[in-house]
């Protein structure tokens, strides 16, 4: 029955991750599409479905994210906004879907600790459930959670973060919920060894809290990779791992659109609902 299904709105529906947002959504048993929202004006009423070649979804794309909202809000079953736009509008958006009381599922990066923290209050008054992923490859959270127990031996740690050129904000959302994760430790990484001096200003990366350096890399031919490296006298331990298609974050999509509705406050990342 259709009025059993999850209404979900896909917010930036036309970029690459939005594409395969409106895939998986629209095979979903559980879910129910009732809004695509994109800026691009030459594809404005067309039908999102025909245009990413998944066929008819009868679901037009439209440009005002608010006039959407509406619609999902006049379902049974309160509505599901999933957002991949970019990091200037994400607060915005995340803020008007919860004002509409509409649970969002954010996988744009960029948003600062104090914009996390009056979303989670805003949330929190409000009792809506909000949910803001950096990334939702499982297989980032495995590596997220070796990084942990690898913490616990060696002292010296390093990111490199690895994306396509048309990512906006670095150092990447996952890279730096990484550091915080591994900061969260309670120890501080990189005791230094020598007076450093950089000949050009950020050859050593960027610090993040505990003394923890990320690198971000941008080329074209890349989609997502992050190593972890950690060093200590004779070895080196390096995690890694290489995303090939964005179908691989579909099922922690998926996942996060079940479990937003189970919430009433603002959880940040993936492993909080696994």
């Amino acid at each position: 029955m259709a009025n059993d299904r999850i209404p979900v709105v896909v917010n930036g529906a036309l970029g690459k991750m939005g594409r395969e947002v409106i895939k998986a959504v629209s095979q979903a048993d559980d879910m129910m599409l009732v809004g695509a929202v994109d800026l691009n004006p030459e594809y404005l009423g067309q039908d999102v479905g025909e245009i990413i070649g998944c066929g008819t979804l009868e679901v037009p794309i439209l440009n005002d994210l608010q006039s959407i909202l509406v619609v999902a809000t006049q379902e049974t079953i309160q509505g599901v906004m999933v957002d991949f736009t970019h990091p200037d509008s994400v607060y915005e958006n995340t803020r008007t879907a919860i004002a509409y009381g509409i649970r969002p599922v954010v996988g744009t990066t960029g948003l600062s600790p104090d914009q996390l923290r009056d979303l989670g209050k805003f949330a929190e008054k409000a009792s809506t459930g909000v949910l803001i992923v950096p990334n939702f490859c499982i297989g980032v959270i495995l590596m997220q959670k070796a990084a942990l127990q690898a913490s616990q031996y060696f002292d010296h740690v390093e990111i490199i973060e690895l994306h396509h050129n048309q990512k906006a904000d670095a150092p990447s959302g996952t890279a730096v919920k990484t550091a915080q994760m591994l900061a969260d430790m309670g120890k501080t990484y990189n005791p230094p060894e020598v007076e450093e001096s950089e000949k050009l200003p950020g050859a050593r990366g960027s610090t993040a809290d505990e003394n923890i350096r990320i690198h971000s890399v941008r080329l074209p031919g890349l989609i997502a990779h992050q190593e972890i490296i950690f060093g200590a006298p004779g070895q080196i331990y390096t995690l890694r791992h290489d995303n090939t298609d964005r179908a691989a974050y579909m099922p922690g999509v998926l996942l996060a659109i079940r479990k937003v509705t189970e919430l009433k406050n603002l959880v940040y990342g993936l492993e909080k609902i696994l």
